[in-house]
């Protein structure tokens, strides 16, 4: 095989892959021909998703994966190889937010959230990429959100933990120049997902409140999962010598009386 080639089979792990996002780009790759092992701590939902796309022809299996918990990555890392062969794309989704005013936001629990949402892409990145470095190829996604771009107030250690992961993929981009491995940002902005579904509903309303005061909500419609999914596997599917780098999805206005986008 050249070493400009990617090779024909390319398994693919999605953590965060129980639902919403994760679970749609689970199911878009299978459908892009990549076997797929989904991680997540309920199992039973990764096994639901996975049944599906043996029962659509594809090629998946499904582990549990606690990404705060260094033994549970290096388990998953043993068992997908064993599974699938050497992974050569890994999707890093799984992420938690919760409502919370930091200065109020017991320090325990900020350190919790920013363990899940920055300390355990880390844990898979040290899972996987020395793998792809050896092998000179891989593709590295990290789910990133709007509010890395611009804060979002009343939501814990959520939007300095986007911000750190950013900051991290943005290293490793420089650091992995030149190895055949690409790290890569996916950067959804509203989505319709279970994230938040847990919130007390008078909380929810005071944040959504928060956001169209700060100008952060100009519209109500969110994403489908599938479309930041279809993003995801259009940039780990560019060819060799292409690297998209950042891509943000953001959802359309609503049309107005005149068919017109309003803003």
């Amino acid at each position: 095989m050249s070493k400009y080639a990617q090779p024909t089979r390319r398994p693919a792990v999605v953590t965060g892959a129980s639902s919403g996002i994760g679970a749609a780009t689970a199911l878009a790759l299978a459908a892009s021909g990549f076997p797929v092992a989904l991680g997540a701590r309920r199992t039973d939902r990764c096994e639901e998703v996975a049944a599906q796309i043996r029962a659509a022809g594809g090629e998946a299996v499904a582990h549990a994966l606690d990404l705060t918990d260094d033994s549970s990555v290096e388990a998953f890392a043993a068992r997908v190889s064993a599974d699938l062969g050497d992974v050569e794309v890994v999707i890093s989704n799984a992420g938690a937010v919760a409502p919370g005013t930091i200065h109020e936001v017991d320090t325990d629990r900020f350190a919790r959230e920013l363990d899940l949402n920055v300390v355990g892409a880390h844990r898979l990145v040290r899972a996987f990429v020395p793998g792809m470095v050896e092998r000179r190829r891989g593709d590295l996604v990290f789910v990133s959100s709007d509010v890395a771009a611009r804060a979002r107030p009343f939501m814990s250690s959520y939007a300095a933990g986007k911000w750190g992961l950013e900051g991290l993929a943005h290293a490793m981009q420089m650091e992995l120049e030149g190895t055949g491995v690409r790290a890569s940002i996916v950067r959804p902005g509203p989505t319709w997902s279970e994230m938040g579904t847990d919130w007390d509903d008078a909380e929810a309303a005071f944040v959504l409140n928060q956001w169209v005061r700060f100008g952060l909500a100009r519209h109500p419609h969110f994403l489908k999962p599938a479309a930041l999914a279809d993003a995801i596997t259009t940039v780990v599917s560019a060819p060799r010598g292409v690297h998209l780098s950042l891509i943000e999805v953001n959802p359309e206005a609503p049309l107005d009386d005149r068919g017109d986008v309003t803003r």
